[in-house]
């Protein structure tokens, strides 16, 4: 479904006040990594890692088991620390100054390959659990955050209505198809009006109808939000991305379209061309 204006306004990203600028940043990029390395264990899971994601982007990562693509969204996202390298969001942000939790209310979102919703919630509860998530899990829980505002209330219309859930706003979450319970963890992470989303193998176990659907949503949303999506359908990716990176031992081997990765000869001896 495509976006009108006004919901394009409604779904555009908080922006951060402003700071002291990085001047090595371009006011056009969302996400920084300068020379990124972490180890464990004497094994260099992310390889002096440079990466440059634009304002609006949706960008796709590729790559073999082990290649460094959940390591890297770790770092992005507070859960790892690497042993050097920049990561900033924006020109203001230092992500490796902030939390976890710090680098999810500076406008990162994450979600992983399955979906992590409320099933014993209804749809409209799962989504104002995230609109309010910064009043804890128990207040939450327990019903503090059902009282939302018409502000509030019109924002989760046009949620539902971008995910294209409006129909199912008082079903449990439990009687939603696969694809739905993806989708509705999308609409979670739009509540909170995020910069940038790290969507993980998001059509594993979907039928055909909900990989066109998911392709749609994503490519809707992009130039609002700035996306990065980790997947290994390579035919889903033909369809969302207009520019791939591809991952292995934890640097980039080859950016480009996937038509140019898919002929490029070291993606095609490490990965593409090895079955996977």
């Amino acid at each position: 479904m495509k976006l009108n204006q006004n919901l394009k306004n409604l779904l555009a990203p908080t922006k951060p006040k402003v700071q002291f600028a990085n001047k090595n940043i371009s006011k056009d990029i969302i996400l920084y990594m300068d020379s990124v390395s972490v180890s464990f264990d004497g094994f260099k899971a992310i390889n002096d890692l440079n990466l440059t994601i634009n304002n609006g982007e949706l960008r796709c990562i590729i790559g073999p088991n082990g290649a460094g693509k959940t390591t890297m969204m770790d770092i992005i996202t507070g859960k790892t620390r690497p042993d050097e390298g920049s990561v900033y969001l924006g020109q203001y942000t230092n992500l490796l100054e902030m939390s976890e939790s710090e680098i999810a209310c500076a406008g990162i979102g994450r979600k992983f390959q399955k979906p992590t919703v409320f099933e014993s919630l209804t749809v409209y509860d799962n989504l104002s659990l995230a609109i309010n998530g910064n009043k804890g899990v128990f207040a939450s829980y327990f019903g503090k955050w059902r009282k939302l505002n018409g502000e509030q209330n019109d924002f989760m219309d046009n949620v539902l209505h971008v995910i294209g859930l409006e129909h199912t706003r008082h079903y449990l979450a439990s009687v939603l198809s696969h694809g739905q319970k993806q989708w509705l963890e999308i609409g979670m992470l739009l509540m909170q009006k995020p910069q940038l989303l790290l969507i993980d193998e998001p059509v594993t176990g979907m039928t055909h109808g909900e990989i066109e659907r998911t392709a749609e949503l994503l490519t809707d949303l992009a130039g609002e939000q700035a996306i990065i999506v980790v997947e290994h359908d390579m035919e889903f990716v033909r369809q969302i991305a207009r520019k791939v990176t591809v991952l292995h031992q934890g640097h980039i081997l080859a950016e480009g379209t996937l038509s140019e990765v898919q002929n490029n000869r070291q993606v095609i001896d490490v990965y593409l061309g090895g079955g996977h």
